[in-house]
């Protein structure tokens, strides 16, 4: 039998749970100040005149505004000097006021009004009249379609050159949220292993992921909560039917926490019971492609060149080549931060380079379809020395979380 894996139950590992994000230091207003103005550099850099956010993860990654995203347009505007205005609906204004961090101009629109205009509007008090506004490049494309045709003469243009630029490079602080929601992620892959018992559905494990995340410190309950068995771990996003696991079926389970609103992003493959000499061989090669992968992560090094690296060392060994399966039909990894897949992306034809305070993922999945796949993802940040890791990666197949190490 695989170690740690069976052997136990959800009420015992619930019980003996303890919260594991106590203490941690969120973003603070003075890094928002600085995250306001490197955009505001960037913005003259490029001749951008103001952004405009809507309610995605740039309005609060920059202004430490969160608001749930709908069909009315909620959002604000910084200009190339710092200053803030916010476009709200009218009955939402006395709650924006209270979560604002940065005073600004509160612009108003009733139900019947076209808040596209008041967007413009709000460019005009901001001194821009004909100007180049970069569009938060997550706006749903009804609210730029809004702001097209209420555009009175302004040149609207993506904002990722200067979203992504800020974003993909991670302060400490920031780092160190996404390590505290990795040690959650990992413990409840060990304490998920520990229930596993032959006849129990991937849906009952799923619900015992939701409820570990939440008492061991998750704010939310997890944005993805993958659990496959046997033939079904052959698909990398899962499969729309609950499944019955059985002796001798391989197990993956891919799973994050949030903490402070930063992901993370574990996947783990084992066997419950033993494992063949075929599980053996696949399990093994994957782990290897791990470890091509960080070998080729250095400062300097564009993105591709580690795609690169985990489809060179698969193609040798018989898979692919390409994306053909079997073998790994999908990115090697991508970036994670207050969304769960964001910049920088390991993907052939990205030749961005590689910075100190980048992360990213790391899971060379091998897909053989009709008969299992083998994901081992882990997280990657980098340093001026080199890369790190978030988590160590599985140890073994047969002991995947290195309980005798």
């Amino acid at each position: 039998m695989t170690i740690g894996v069976g052997g136990s139950n959800v009420q015992d590992e619930l019980k003996s749970m303890q919260l594991l994000s106590e203490n941690i230091e969120n973003i603070t207003e003075e890094e928002y100040s600085a995250r306001i103005q490197k955009a505001t550099v960037l913005m003259q850099q490029h001749n951008v005149d103001a952004i405009f956010f809507s309610c995605s993860t740039n309005l609060r990654y920059f202004i430490n505004l969160n608001i749930y995203p709908s069909e009315r347009l909620h959002g604000a505007a910084l200009n190339k000097t710092g200053d803030i205005v916010y476009i709200v609906p009218s009955f939402e204004k006395e709650k924006t006021k209270a979560m604002i961090t940065f005073p600004g101009k509160i612009f108003t629109w009733e139900e019947d009004e076209n808040p596209a205009k008041m967007v413009m509007n709000s460019f005009t008090f901001l001194g821009i009249t004909r100007g180049t506004i970069a569009i938060d490049e997550n706006t749903p494309f009804f609210i730029f379609d809004a702001l097209n045709a209420a555009n009175n003469g302004h040149r609207l243009i993506n904002a990722q050159a200067i979203t992504k630029a800020c974003r993909e490079i991670k302060s400490e602080k920031e780092l160190a949220l996404i390590q505290s929601a990795m040690d959650i992620a990992l413990e409840v892959q060990k304490r998920t292993a520990k229930i596993l018992y032959s006849g129990i559905t991937t849906i009952e494990v799923q619900n015992f992921v939701t409820l570990a995340h939440k008492r061991l410190g998750s704010k939310t309950p997890p944005a993805f909560n993958i659990v496959l068995f046997g033939k079904a771990t052959a698909y990398p996003h899962g499969v729309p039917y609950s499944q019955t696991l059985q002796e001798g079926d391989i197990v993956l389970l891919d799973m994050g926490a949030t903490v402070g609103g930063y992901y993370s992003d574990i996947t783990r493959t084992y066997v419950f019971g033993e494992p063949t000499q075929r599980h053996r061989e696949i399990w093994q090669l994957e782990r290897m492609t791990q470890d091509a992968v960080f070998d080729a992560a250095q400062v300097g090094v564009p993105c591709q060149t580690l795609d690169d690296a985990a489809r060179n060392y698969l193609t040798k060994a018989g898979f692919g080549p390409g994306y053909k399966t079997p073998g790994l039909p999908h990115r090697t990894g991508h970036g994670l931060g207050l969304d769960i897949h964001e910049h920088p992306y390991i993907v052939k034809g990205n030749k961005d380079k590689l910075s100190a305070g980048m992360c990213f993922s790391n899971e060379p999945m091998i897909c053989i379809y009709d008969e299992f796949g083998v994901r081992l993802e882990d997280h990657i940040y980098m340093t001026e020395s080199g890369p790190k890791w978030f988590t160590k990666p599985a140890y073994s197949i047969d002991d995947p979380f290195g309980l005798t190490c």
